[in-house]
């Protein structure tokens, strides 16, 4: 063998994305033709951190590589959407905990003004829906966390297959 025969050129690729994704990033990417070249965490290495950079490199003369390329980029897509939906079922429960906490908080700073001008009736007319607005939040979030999980758990479970899909064909390609 020559040294031409050899060399082999690279093409090289960073991704980011959260911990929750990184497995399938790392999978499926090797359908692609991509092999890992090491995963570097964002910010310290200490436990709990969400985002991490993924780091592959592929042989720039694969074969099919414009196929390939455009199933790539559904992958991608298909992956974005996922973490779109995974995250859609929990924002609008924060959006209505926060929201119902404000108010309750404004109605508690009506209790202490009106305790403060000497109006007890008054505070604590104010004050019972402060605490209802501090108390329910919480239960407000898990149940329209609930809903939505039961909501977007089939089109998580379709956009998986899709992406699955989208793995198989390119493999078929790059086996092929």
């Amino acid at each position: 063998m020559n040294n031409e025969e050899r060399f082999v050129a690279y093409e090289y690729k960073t991704v980011t994305t959260t911990r929750g994704l990184e497995s399938i990033y790392l999978d499926g990417f090797q359908n692609f033709g991509w092999e890992p070249d090491g995963s570097v965490p964002f910010g310290t290495a200490a436990v709990g951190t969400a985002a991490v950079m993924l780091k592959f490199r592929r042989n720039r003369n694969i074969k099919n590589k414009a196929e390939l390329m455009r199933l790539e980029r559904q992958f991608e897509d298909g992956i974005q959407e996922i973490g779109i939906l995974e995250k859609s079922r929990t924002s609008a429960a924060n959006i209505t905990a926060i929201t119902i906490g404000i108010i309750g908080t404004a109605f508690m700073a009506g209790a202490v003004f009106a305790y403060l001008a000497g109006m007890v009736l008054l505070m604590v007319i104010l004050a019972i829906p402060g605490f209802l607005g501090w108390l329910f939040p919480y239960f407000c979030y898990t149940r329209i966390k609930a809903q939505r999980t039961q909501n977007t758990a089939p089109l998580i479970d379709k956009q998986y297959d899709t992406v699955y899909d989208l793995c198989e064909k390119a493999h078929a390609l790059l086996a092929g």
